[in-house]
């Protein structure tokens, strides 16, 4: 089953962000991802407010998971860290 990855982000650093943006997008796309969202506007009803949201499209939760692990992946993670405060999960698509 299909699965989205939901990011919720507060950037810290824009420069080191963007890197790893630029780095990223390959990377989940490489995985059969493809974005829905990239913060865009939206409306906080619950939770901590964070003023970037990212939403992507997978195959299945396996596939996600798998780009999060990929040496791609990490090596762009590796310049948001310290770089943003940041939430992500994995969530099946029960269609």
């Amino acid at each position: 089953m299909p699965a989205l990855w939901i990011a919720h982000v507060t950037v810290t650093d824009n420069e080191a962000y963007g890197r790893y943006a630029a780095l990223a997008g390959p990377a989940i796309a490489k995985h059969g991802g493809a974005f829905i969202a990239r913060g865009g506007r939206f409306v906080q009803l619950e939770g901590k407010e964070r003023p970037r949201n990212v939403v992507a499209r997978f195959p299945s939760v396996e596939a996600a998971e798998s780009c999060y692990h990929s040496p791609e992946y990490q090596a762009a993670l590796d310049h948001a860290r310290g770089a943003s405060e940041r939430e992500l999960v994995i969530v099946e698509i029960t269609e």
